[in-house]
């Protein structure tokens, strides 16, 4: 931590002076020696902590190069906001470590006799998934990627409660992965079903034109295999974001949003930079700003109410309480809602609570990472499990995942799934 502190005050004094490319560019060396150092240690690729440092300090760093005219200098509490957050989590996860911990090394005990219980838990979510999206479809009466001209259809396809059920698609891929990491069945047609319902959990997010869930689908399935088989190439992220560019371009298009519309939002100074390369630096860059947005003009705290959403939203308490949900978002622009994961941290209780929820990752993060090296992974569910805490962190960069509702939805269909799992334990089948 302390190269990373030095790192830190030379990235806020070179941006203080203007001098953004050094400021952005101290950074990136200080993601990469924290990653470096977790994964040197564990061996293992998608370790939580690690991967919560490179892309935290990753995107600050992005965000320090000022690249769009959206972009102004941060106030110093949006800098100490951003320090507490990476220090919180990190020194946490080392005390824990160091009072609690073990050496991370130990190999994965088999699960042996989970391919049965995983094969009937991808049955019933793609079930139960597919019946919701064509509920949606039929009540709203259409499809986002067959309607044109019309850039947010996705955010209208929409049934309160419902869609919960529709976007839990994406678990099918991971559980996917550990059906036949697990050795998967005998019975030739039940691969092939495997393989069949993998295809219709990644169609739903592409005829919903969700650039996001096909992502955050592919991003859980590799880190539920980096959990699993820790000996993962670390080129495997990099061929699956490839494979997934095509239809990434091709949701974008069907979103209508074309490079006009596009460069017209992002309002980078160089006119002339590709889509390619500004599109991924604004979602991730803004989000920082949106940040700084907040911190200047929030005018007061709203103590819990915000990151207490899901509560709101699962209880329905949304519907009955209305003010519980109507706090304005601070933006730099409204088309640009994406925002950290601290942002409602900060929201509720200041840079007190961005340390604190900082504290909580990090000893949730050690505690993932200790129960599947402690042989509690004989229940399958923990790779998925880890594999999501896994996205978030990678993520953090880009919303509020513990406030959000779907968040906490997947965690308890999660949580169904184990103690299904935990029951049938038959021998391969």
């Amino acid at each position: 931590m302390l190269g990373y502190s030095i790192c830190y005050a030379a990235s806020y004094g070179f941006a203080r002076m203007g001098w953004y490319l050094p400021s952005g560019g101290v950074l990136f060396l200080a993601a990469g020696y924290l990653y470096y150092k977790d994964y040197h240690k564990s061996g293992n690729l998608v370790h939580l902590r690690g991967v919560f440092c490179a892309f935290w300090t990753g995107g600050q760093a992005m965000a320090c190069l000022k690249l769009s005219n959206l972009q102004s200098s941060w106030s110093l509490l949006t800098w100490a906001c951003f320090y507490v957050a990476l220090s919180g989590f990190w020194w946490t996860y080392e005390l824990a470590d160091r009072l609690l911990g073990e050496e991370y090394g130990r190999r994965r005990q088999a699960a042996s006799g989970s391919a049965r219980p995983l094969f009937r838990c991808m049955e019933a979510v793609t079930v139960v998934s597919v019946a919701a999206f064509v509920l949606e479809a039929s009540v709203l009466k259409y499809i986002p990627f067959f309607v044109k001209g019309v850039p947010h259809a996705y955010s209208e396809f929409h049934l309160s409660g419902v869609h919960y059920f529709t976007v839990s698609c994406v678990l099918v891929p991971s559980l996917a992965v550990l059906f036949f990491l697990e050795g998967g069945s005998r019975r030739r047609y039940r691969n092939v079903m495997a393989v069949l319902m993998t295809i219709i959990s990644l169609a739903i997010p592409i005829l919903c034109v969700s650039r996001f869930q096909l992502i955050f689908a592919v991003l859980l399935a590799c880190f539920t295999f980096g959990a699993y088989y820790r000996r993962m190439s670390p080129w495997v992220i990099p061929a699956l974001f490839l494979a997934v560019l095509p239809f990434y371009v091709i949701l974008t298009i069907a979103r209508s949003h074309d490079v006009a519309y596009l460069n017209g939002i992002f309002e980078m100074k160089n006119s002339g930079m590709p889509i390619f390369i500004s599109q991924p630096y604004i979602y991730i860059a803004n989000n920082y700003e949106n940040f700084d947005c907040l911190v200047e003009a929030l005018p007061r705290h709203t103590l819990g109410i915000r990151m207490l959403f899901p509560v709101w939203a699962l209880t329905g308490l949304k519907f009955v309480f209305p003010y519980l949900i109507s706090f304005p978002l601070y933006v730099t622009k409204t088309e640009l809602t994406t925002v950290t994961l601290f942002y409602d941290a900060y929201y509720d209780f200041g840079i007190f609570g961005v340390f604190v929820f900082s504290c909580l990752l990090g000893l949730a993060a050690f505690w993932l990472v200790n129960a599947l090296k402690n042989g509690k992974s004989q229940n399958p569910m923990w790779y998925v499990l880890y594999g999501q805490m896994a996205v978030y962190m990678m993520l953090s960069f880009f919303t509020t995942w513990f406030s959000n509702p779907t968040t906490w939805f997947y965690f308890a269909v999660t949580g169904g799934m184990a103690w299904y799992c935990g029951r049938d334990r038959g021998r391969r089948w």
